[in-house]
């Protein structure tokens, strides 16, 4: 790195036009065309959909392609990463359980079940994982976990639980499960009510999701002394992490923090002179937890300058402060960002950061060779 400190490029997907690598490629050949170099790319997303790509890429894992179950348990291929040595999984839940997998009329939320997330869970496991991360996020599911444990081996029936079988298979495994939402259980702001009518439930489904989760609560109490009734980021996945956490004894974290923490983001920042991250709109939501409020709020507690390329800017001046971020935004008037608009964003920050530099900050290469990735 031409014994410079880079500057370190972490964006989210820009949802819609541009995948965490795409965007973070088009910032970084924005940054370095403008003489901002050298850089570091480590796309990042929040949990959700996304995620295992981003791992993978960040640590240099593998991934393995295994045959399970889509929602409507039609036999599919999906995959998983294996990361340090095959020793930690990472299961992107939608792999095999996602909206995705299900043409729009062909949406059953009352019958959608995660069974194939649990065949991958069970295929890591084989495979030689002793840490299973589960990335919750982007489900046609509602099932609160029940058909990836039965997959793992439990089984339920109207008297109880028997969790034997299941305990065996998880046996000196550590899962955590990435969440992209707070939600609870159950409740007005719980999994049925709150997601359900994305997964195409009308208003009686969703009642008779949410009579379902409550059953299913009552059931992990008594079995489990763990209530994830009103536990937070239970209803991510459609109750998916509540099940895993009551059941499977999963750690619940959010899965922009949990991202974070595995790729080694604090020690990347520090290294470098500023941090540039991204997304596809900036807005109130993004204050709740999404990736780049943490990549601000880890930038801001070790004093790394931060800013943001961003599709959108909705935020206002108050919620940038609150960030501590400056912003250039790459499209006007609520468009989506093409690849090229977020490149030449990137550009204009390049020169705001140039001309505002500390004696510390990237300067400008003389040279006209570039190493601007491709």
């Amino acid at each position: 790195m031409n014994g410079r400190r880079p500057v370190l490029v972490a964006p989210d997907k820009f949802k819609g036009t541009l995948s965490a690598k795409e965007a973070a490629l088009a910032i970084g050949r924005g940054l370095a065309g403008r003489g901002v170099e050298p850089v570091e790319l480590l796309p990042i997303a929040d949990g959700g959909e996304g995620t295992m790509d981003a791992l993978v890429r960040a640590l240099g894992g593998r991934v393995l392609a295994t045959e399970v179950h889509d929602p409507l348990a039609r036999p599919v291929e999906a995959a998983l990463g294996l990361l340090h040595g095959g020793r930690t999984a990472v299961v992107e839940m939608a792999q095999a359980s996602g909206l995705w997998r299900i043409a729009p009329g062909a949406l059953d939320p009352v019958e959608a079940s995660t069974r194939g997330t649990g065949e991958l869970m069970l295929a890591a496991i084989e495979a030689g994982a002793r840490k299973v991360i589960v990335t919750a996020g982007g489900s046609a599911t509602t099932d609160g976990g029940r058909g990836a444990l039965e997959a793992l081996g439990a089984r339920f029936t109207p008297e109880g639980a028997e969790l034997d079988a299941l305990r065996r298979a998880l046996h000196g495994v550590r899962i955590s499960v990435a969440c992209d939402v707070r939600n609870p259980l159950i409740g007005p702001r719980g999994a049925a009510r709150t997601f359900g009518p994305q997964k195409g439930a009308g208003p009686e489904q969703v009642e008779e999701l949410e009579r379902r989760l409550r059953d299913w609560a009552e059931l992990a109490r008594e079995t489990t002394d763990r209530d994830p009734a009103e536990e937070v980021m239970a209803g991510a996945a459609g109750g998916l992490a509540g099940g895993l956490w009551a059941f499977a004894g999963a750690d619940l974290r959010p899965g922009a923090a949990l991202m974070l923490d595995v790729t080694g983001f604090e020690a990347r920042a520090r290294a470098a002179v500023a941090v540039v991250t991204g997304e596809g709109r900036l807005d109130e939501q993004t204050l709740g937890g999404k990736a780049v409020f943490e990549v601000a709020t880890r930038c801001r507690q070790s004093g790394v300058p931060c800013y943001a390329v961003v599709g959108a800017d909705a935020l206002d001046a108050f919620g940038r402060r609150v960030m501590n971020i400056e912003v250039e935004a790459a499209a006007r008037g609520g468009r989506l960002a093409s690849i090229e608009e977020v490149e030449r964003a990137a550009g204009r920050l390049a020169q705001r950061m140039l001309s505002a530099r500390p004696e510390s900050a990237p300067r400008p290469r003389r040279t006209r060779r570039s190493s601007a990735p491709r």
